[in-house]
């Protein structure tokens, strides 16, 4: 049996190596060992930055909603207690969307929150 050998293999791998690669700085999309490092550990950031980025938005989507419910004299944890209490089942995302697009709507959801966290708490006192 004849011996193979690697030749077109082998360049085809570096060739996707090194396209995939393209952008890097330095020697990072020069040389295949140095490559493949590199997209190895790019890897590693994008799938934990996925993660990290839901993480974010949601800390954002908090932060506007906490603004919004102190402009109107509301705390944010009763606000979300007083929606709940309610049966109002919305989204932090949309939340935050309504009280930057609908500021009209969103007096109305803090109203309806505060009746309903207030009327418990006078329940249970």
């Amino acid at each position: 049996m004849p011996r193979t050998r690697k030749g077109a293999a082998r360049t085809q791998a570096r060739k996707r190596i090194l396209r995939a690669a393209r952008g890097h700085f330095g020697v990072k999309h020069l040389h295949k060992y140095q490559a493949r490092n590199a997209l190895i550990r790019g890897g590693c950031y994008a799938f934990r930055d996925r993660r990290a980025r839901k993480r974010d938005m949601r800390s954002l989507w908090i932060v506007r909603i906490t603004a919004a419910c102190r402009m109107r004299g509301e705390r944010y944890s009763r606000f979300i207690n007083g929606l709940k209490l309610s049966g109002i089942i919305l989204n932090r995302k949309m939340l935050s969307q309504i009280a930057i697009e609908d500021p009209k709507a969103f007096d109305e959801l803090v109203a309806i929150a505060t009746k309903a966290s207030r009327a418990t708490v006078a329940k249970a006192a």
